[in-house]
Order: structure tokens, then sequence, then C-alpha cells
């Protein structure tokens, strides 16, 4: 590991994750484009299908929001744009007219038969193994959750305090 003067943006976690990130989206252009789909859309679909199998009838935008861990101002325009492909359906709610309820239409419900495949054809191109690609799941979803409540507890502190980590615990690695 390169000392905390010398950091190279390869060493740095952040940039690992932003350039897989990056990569994995590539990865599934092809795919998607063929169902013509882009990835925010993609993954909102198939949040909408699990839905479906887990569950039965509409979610609201905040659902969706909560489930892919985003904001309504994210998740607005791409639902707009999912709704002019006829792949979803938007409408208020009846009992709160200021809720909105999102369904899957029959063109979008159809296009759960394509996900097996688009997620065998990209996992192939990593080239890693199943069981290896699951470690690494998991992994990063684990570093998302602790970082995410952590967001929640710093949501705590007041807007005005200068917050300054300083980590006595262990020593800081030089990558992050």
């Amino acid at each position: 590991m390169p000392s905390e003067e010398n950091q190279k943006v390869e060493d740095l976690i952040c940039f690992a994750l932003y350039s897989a990130t990056s990569a994995i989206n590539k990865a599934y252009a092809p795919h998607l484009a063929r169902i013509e789909l882009t990835y925010p859309q993609y993954i909102t679909l198939s949040a909408l299908w699990q839905h479906q199998v887990d569950g039965d009838g509409a979610v609201t935008v905040g659902w969706l929001c909560q489930k892919l861990m985003t904001d309504t101002n994210t998740m607005t325009p791409i639902l707009k744009r999912l709704e002019a492909s006829g792949h979803i359906i938007r409408r208020k709610g009846q009992e709160d007219k200021r809720q909105v309820l999102i369904s899957l239409s029959e063109k979008g419900a159809a296009l759960k038969s394509e996900q097996a495949n688009i997620t065998k054809c990209v996992v192939a191109d990593t080239g890693l193994p199943e069981d290896e690609l699951v470690r690494l799941v998991g992994t990063i979803s684990k570093m998302r959750d602790n970082l995410a409540a952590r967001d929640e507890h710093a949501s705590l502190i007041p807007a005005n305090h200068v917050r300054k980590c300083y980590c006595t615990t262990r020593s800081s690695p030089p990558f992050i």
C-alpha cells in the first residue's frame, strides 16, 4: 500500500467503485439497447418485477425510491420515460390524490422474460466465478449499508456543526 502522501487514484476505493460502476453500465448497454431501455429504467423495472413476484398490485413512488435508494427528483424522470414508452402505468392514489401509484403494463411485465439472460451475459462478461461475485455483492452491500447507517446518524447533527473525522481506533488506510 502506498503512503497517505502518495495516494494514486487507482488505489482509492471510491475510484474502484466508480470505475466498476461505469464498466458494469457499459456491459449492460448492448443488452439493454436491444430491448430499448437505459440502465436506470432496467433497474426500476427490475424492482417492479420483484414486487410483482413478492406482492401484487401497484407501488408508490416512495416505495420505489426506498427500494432503489434514490430520491423522487431522480426517480420521476425515469418513471415518466417508462410511462411514455408504455412499460408502466402511473395513476393517482384513490385515497390520497397526492400519492402516485406505479404498476407494470403488459409490455413492461413481458420484458421480465429477458432479465435472466441479460444477467447471465453480464455475469459471464465479468470473468469472475459465481461464488466470487456472490461474495463481492455481499461485501459491497455491507459497505453500502454501513455508510448509509453512518449518514442516518450524521443527519442528527445540526447543519451548522462542522464534522471533523479523527479516527483513533485504528490507523487510516491509504485508500478510500
